[in-house]
């Protein structure tokens, strides 16, 4: 991110002065460094309203002018103007104010009667560093308006996930980080022996019989060593004496920092002909 020779030539610049002859010199000076967008008034009055009309990125401000002084000039610029960086540059031929300026708001001062040189240089820094800090603003702002799409087309995507999951699977399950449930659809409580309390609802009040435990601590084991399985089976036995069998696939979740946020993981059931909840295996 640079400011480069024609931005700084090109940026808008307004002169304020009740001195006309100062709004020659200083018209003239600007104009000789090649300054190709300055306007002038010699109504402090006229100030907030022609910025925010032009969004200028310098004010050339006296500050002692009849009517309203540059002081109190400033202070409306702070209430009217949205953008934090008041971009005054003051203008004053006393010492003693020089001070109270750059408190009051202002980005620093030339003094007068004025040293050509040292006014030309101060100018320059002052835009420099002012569209440095809006071209910061637009970028900050693109990054904003860039990762709320980015959000929106991740919320998108794994809602069509999810879908997708639930429609081809018998469950779908998701833990954080901490192996707690967040959601769960199916036997999978069943299936890893275990109580959520906020899922108590849609589970057995203790973990049901007749499940392989062999095949039931191999998937334990296997999310809390954080890796992913796909088409691990499980067995379980009924009461009536009628076999099930499952196939479950998972995997763990990591944020953009690589940080394990937690697992999910969909299933089905295999029944006895060996199709999968009326879809023919392949």
């Amino acid at each position: 991110m640079k400011v480069t020779e024609s931005d700084i030539l090109g940026a808008s610049i307004l002169l304020v002065d009740d001195q006309e002859e100062n709004i020659a010199l200083l018209a003239q000076l600007l104009g000789n460094a090649g300054y190709t967008h300055v306007d002038s008034t010699r109504d402090p009055r006229e100030v907030c309203a022609l910025h925010r009309r032009n969004r200028y990125d310098l004010i050339l401000l006296d500050l002692q002018m009849p009517g309203m002084d540059g002081f109190q000039v400033m202070e409306a610029l702070k209430t009217s103007d949205a953008d934090d960086y008041l971009p005054v540059l003051v203008v004053t031929a006393q010492p003693g104010h020089k001070q109270h300026a750059l408190e009051c708001g202002a980005r620093d001062f030339i003094s007068k009667p004025f040293d050509l040189v040292e006014a030309r240089t101060r100018i320059r820094n002052v835009l420099e560093v002012r569209l440095l800090y809006k071209k910061l603003a637009d970028y900050n702002t693109l990054l904003e308006q860039t990762v709320q799409e980015r959000t929106a087309e991740l919320r998108e995507s794994e809602a069509r996930f999810r879908s997708l999951t639930e429609l081809a699977s018998d469950w779908y399950w998701e833990q954080d980080q901490l192996g707690h449930f967040t959601k769960v659809s199916g036997p999978v409580l069943e299936m890893l022996g275990l109580q959520v309390e906020p899922l108590a609802a849609d589970a057995p009040a203790a973990a049901a019989a007749g499940w392989d435990e062999e095949g039931r601590d191999a998937l334990r084991a296997a999310i809390a060593a954080r890796q992913p399985f796909l088409d691990h089976v499980l067995n379980r036995t009924n009461p009536d004496g009628s076999r099930q069998q499952f196939r479950v696939s998972g995997e763990p979740m990591f944020d953009r920092f690589c940080t394990f946020i937690g697992y999910r993981g969909v299933g089905v059931e295999i029944l006895a002909d060996g199709h999968v909840h009326g879809i023919k295996r392949p």
